[in-house]
């Protein structure tokens, strides 16, 4: 069952998803060579708690981070720990935080130093199809029209999408209602109403779309060692239209001026 949130819901939703955004922010600054996955993960920590939020995701089903800090080939899930960033490493950063009971979760893919040509075209391209994506997130529409405009975009760049790994709803629960693959079929799968909430999460690969698990039974990484990008929003159906709720500055918050799921 999608769980529809009212307007005061989506405005709490809001609080925790700004801490998110302005989390990622951070953590883009603190993105370079020598710089240790598990330092990030200790900043983000910190700066979740300062601004009054919980690391949703540290303690969830085991998982030992406050964030996951994926790099290259590593899809989503990664541990952070002692990996240190190399000069055209890109690392995928997804944050979640819960504040007073409700949930933000967002996710940017960034480079320490310069990456090839390669991991750029990947990023952008994962990026862009988020955007599209969040433009179907529009009353009326079906599901299956999100879904699409991020296979379309994907495959028409010559890259792949996951095809295991989905995005879902959102709301007092990280997980909820519905699935959200980053394939499918325009005007099928639920119909799209005002108070959905979804945290849209595009998982592409230069190589196959083929992922699997790593020995600590949480990182998933690409099965040829291709490169991997990672962006993610959470984002707010209105009747005016798409609202993302993880965009740093939209609001003020306290202290700031079939598949498998994906957990």
């Amino acid at each position: 069952m999608i769980i529809r949130k009212s307007r005061d819901q989506i405005e709490k939703m809001a609080q925790a998803g700004v801490v998110v955004a302005a989390c990622l922010e951070m953590l883009r600054g603190e993105c370079r060579p020598g710089v240790t996955t598990a330092a990030l993960d200790a900043k983000a920590e910190k700066f979740i708690r300062k601004h009054k939020g919980m690391p949703t995701f540290k303690g969830y089903r085991g998982f030992p981070a406050s964030i996951c800090a994926s790099p290259n080939a590593m899809v989503v899930h990664g541990i952070p720990g002692p990996y240190e960033l190399k000069d055209g490493d890109i690392v995928s950063l997804d944050v979640g935080v819960t504040l007073e009971g409700w949930v933000g979760d967002g996710a940017v893919t960034v480079a320490a130093g310069k990456p090839r040509r390669l991991a750029e075209r990947l990023m952008e391209v994962t990026e862009a199809s988020l955007k599209l994506a969040i433009a179907k997130c529009v009353p009326g529409n079906h599901l299956g029209d999100v879904s699409h405009a991020v296979e379309e975009h994907v495959e028409a760049n010559g890259f792949a999408v996951v095809r295991t790994l989905v995005g879902h709803g959102i709301g007092r629960n990280m997980h909820e209602d519905p699935q959200i693959p980053n394939y499918g079929t325009p005007g099928e799968g639920p119909l799209l109403e005002e108070g959905m909430v979804f945290a849209i999460e595009p998982m592409v690969n230069a190589g196959t779309h083929r992922v699997v698990v790593g020995e600590d039974k949480w990182a998933i990484s690409t099965a040829d060692g291709s490169l991997s990008a990672h962006f993610e929003h959470t984002v707010a159906l209105m009747e005016s239209g798409p609202r993302i709720l993880t965009l740093r500055g939209s609001m003020k918050a306290p202290g700031l001026g079939t598949a498998l799921p994906l957990w």
